[in-house]
């Protein structure tokens, strides 16, 4: 048994979610980052990448006050559990998931640092192991699903995402294209690493301009 499993991802009309500097690039409007936000608030927890840590610094919280009350009146807490996928346990002490703000959990593998570890656990974080080099990411979703998270977010990046889909994990896909163009051979891509061996097959749900871009919403077959 696992979650079910959405990616929501902003990029660029080429395709791009940043620049090489793969720092991180405002991309949507505020009416998407709303309907980000909404999301989020309807979501057990928020997954991301170690390098969408690294890169962007996210909080990965519900920034409304008023859909964070809604969350209060259902029964949640303030905001959705946060999961980061580090293999090597590389989340630094200050990044901004370590803010109490919502439970954190780090997923990391048997090559992790044990002291760094610790020095997480420290912090009120939780560390699970799966997997010998990488996280076992079959492992992680049956272990979320076990633990109350029944709809999970992926928000990137696309080194994560890749491997979410390679290992069908994914339910549906939302993509805002914004409407910039970035450019860059080695600019990081909604799907990054290598191509697969088979193109993965998408049913499309809808396709709308939705504020200054277009909101592309897929179910993967």
């Amino acid at each position: 048994m696992r979650p079910f499993v959405f990616i929501n991802i902003a990029a660029s009309l080429d395709g791009k979610i940043s620049d090489e500097s793969k720092k991180q690039l405002r991309i949507s409007c505020k009416r998407d980052l709303e309907r980000v936000d909404r999301l989020r608030a309807d979501s057990d927890a928020i997954m991301v990448g170690i390098g969408t840590i690294l890169a962007d610094n996210p909080s990965l919280t519900v920034k409304s006050p008023e859909l964070r009350e809604l969350r209060i009146k259902g029964g949640k807490v303030e905001n959705p559990m946060r999961i980061v996928v580090d293999s090597k346990c590389r989340t630094p002490l200050n990044a901004k998931v370590l803010d109490g703000k919502a439970k954190t959990i780090v997923a990391a593998s048997e090559k992790a640092n044990e002291k760094k570890i610790e020095e997480l656990k420290a912090k009120g974080v939780e560390v699970v192991i799966f997997g010998e080099e990488k996280v076992d990411l079959k492992g992680l979703m049956n272990y979320l699903h076990t633990i109350g998270i029944r709809r999970l977010m992926v928000e990137g990046g696309g080194t994560l995402i890749r491997s979410l889909i390679a290992e069908k994990l994914v339910d549906e896909i939302y993509i805002y294209y914004g409407n910039i163009l970035v450019g860059g051979k080695a600019s990081p891509t909604i799907v990054d690493g290598k191509s697969f061996d088979e193109p993965i097959k998408l049913k499309l749900i809808s396709l709308e301009k939705f504020g200054e871009g277009i909101l592309l919403k897929s179910k993967l077959v």
